[in-house]
Order: structure tokens, then sequence, then C-alpha cells
């Protein structure tokens, strides 16, 4: 036992030396930490109201304890289940098609010989992700309204012998959504994989061409393995959005025609807890999307490991 005990205490001080020489860093962390605590892990305790029948006046210790029964009619409702499928649908086409585009515009802004029509190129491109989504939303109703720029332009050209209702047809919400997405978020997230790509050893790109290697080659050869490690990581962590939806496009962009398409599971909450003060209820959905979504994480983790050989933890 002295022997374990004489083992054990230089690590022990090796590590209160640390702490002590760092002494500042870990004061400035400090805030960060305060704010995690108070506002991500003390609220976690609230998520016991899932499993009572949560009155205000009662409060938690008051109301009364109902184990599954949220849950159970939660997963015997068919509102739930459109929610549900409609923000799988949309958060698999966002996955495939709006996560996959700022790499995309990266490589191609990359490839643009001009300096400066380049940086007018990205600095133009950023500008959409600072403008709120609410003005964004009104602009692209505006424009594809029937009475709007678009149809307008239809008509005119005699392509359409009648106004597309855009905003009306549950079939339409789904591209139209992903476009709206891809104009306000591209650019900016171009930012991450452009600076990856200035990160990449040149030598490698002129060995490439002493060697005949066309730009497609380039790319395919060096620029692509060279993002893949983050690449993955971020498509790790987007993954664990796949039971959010997207809150914002369902409430600016969705309405009662196309509500079919629109109506996610974030907003299926948002009604339950605040116009039917359903407080319970609404935390139980809640409750079930984070327990989701951290699965599909940590899941998306391991699967990349295994393929790419890059975790995230």
């Amino acid at each position: 036992m002295k022997q374990l005990d004489a083992s054990l205490k230089p690590k022990s001080n090796r590590t209160w030396k640390i702490f002590k020489s760092q002494l500042t860093l870990q004061m400035m962390i400090l805030p960060c930490m305060l704010f995690l605590l108070i506002f991500a892990y003390i609220p976690l305790a609230g998520n016991i109201i899932a499993f009572q029948d949560f009155k205000i006046i009662s409060g938690f210790t008051g109301s009364e304890f109902v184990g599954l029964s949220n849950f159970q009619e939660m997963f015997s409702d068919p509102t739930f289940y459109m929610a549900m499928k409609n923000t799988v649908i949309l958060s698999l086409f966002y996955l495939l098609v709006v996560f996959p585009a700022p790499l995309l515009f990266a490589l191609l802004i990359n490839e643009i010989p001009f300096v400066r029509f380049r940086k007018i190129l990205q600095t133009t491109s950023y500008l959409p992700h600072f403008i709120s989504f609410a003005m964004v939303a009104s602009m692209w109703i505006i424009l594809l309204d029937s009475q709007g720029v678009v149809n307008q332009s239809l008509l005119t050209l005699q392509l359409i012998q009648h106004p597309i209702e855009f905003w009306t047809d549950p079939d339409l919400f789904r591209p139209l959504s992903l476009l709206v997405s891809i104009w306000k978020e591209t650019g900016w997230g171009a930012i991450i994989f452009l600076a990856a790509v200035a990160g990449i050893n040149p030598d490698l790109y002129e060995a490439a061409m002493m060697d005949g290697a066309g730009r497609i080659k380039r790319i395919i050869h060096i620029t692509l393995p060279n993002l893949i490690p983050l690449f993955a990581i971020l498509f790790i962590l987007k993954i664990g959005t796949l039971f959010t939806g997207n809150l914002d496009h369902s409430i600016l962009l969705g309405n009662s025609f196309n509500k079919e398409s629109s109506y996610v599971i974030e907003y299926y909450s948002l009604q339950m807890g605040l116009e039917l003060t359903r407080y319970s209820y609404a935390t139980a959905v809640s409750l079930f999307q984070a327990v989701m979504s951290l699965l599909l994480v940590l899941f998306a983790n391991w699967f990349s490991g295994k393929v790419s050989g890059n975790r995230l933890f």
C-alpha cells in the first residue's frame, strides 16, 4: 500500500503543478464553464416534467408523476408522425444537398485565377448570412409570389400559361427551402473549407503539375483527401440535427396550404408547449429529439472512425 501511495503522489503533484502554472488560463475559461453549467447542465433537471403532469402552480414537487404516459400519447398521435416524417426528410435533403454545397463552392472559388474577382465573390457570398432569416424569407416570398418577379418574367417569356403557386404547393416547399438555405449559408460555410485549402502544402500542387496532372486531378487527388478529416468532423456535428428540423423555415415559409410538408417536430413541440400549455408533453417530445440526436452523433462518430479513421471524440 505504501508503494502504491508513493507511486500516486508524484502524479498528483505534477497535476497540481500544471494546474498552478496554468492558473491564468483556468480563470479565463471559468466564465465559460459557469455559463455552460447554469444555462446548459442545470436546466437538464427540468426534463423530469416529461414524466409528470406538470402544473405551474404545483411546481416540480407537487405535480403528479405519470410515468411514460406522455411518451405513449406521443407515439400514438398521427400528427407527431407527420411532423417527424417531414423533419427527417427535410434534414436528409439538407444533409445531402445543402451540407456539401459550401465545399463545392470553396473548390470553385479556389480555382478562380483572378484574385480581385475571387475576393469580390467571397465577400458578396458571405453577406446573406448576416441578414435576418425573417427578412430573407420575406424577400423570397415576394419574389416567388403569384404576382412576383419570377412568375411575371416566366409569363412574359411565355414559359408558363398561369402563375405558379410556389408557396401553396406542398411538393414545392422542400426544394424551395433547400434553395433558400443554399443562397443564405453557402458563402459563409465555405470559409472554413477555404481556410483548410489554404493550409495545404503548395509543393504538392507543384509536384502534381510537373507530373502533368490537370486541375480536376489535382482537386481529386490532393485537395479532397486533405479536406476529408474536416468534412468528417463537420458531418458528425451536422448529423446530430437530423431530428431537429428547421424551425425558422417551418414558421416563416410554411403555411396551412403546405403544412403537409413544412410542419416539423420542433414546431409541433412549440405549439404543444406554448399554445396549448402542455408543458409535460412538449418536454417529452423535446427529450425524444435530444436522445435521438445524441444516438445519431455517437453512431456517426463511430462510423466515421471505422471508415475514414477520423473521429470527433
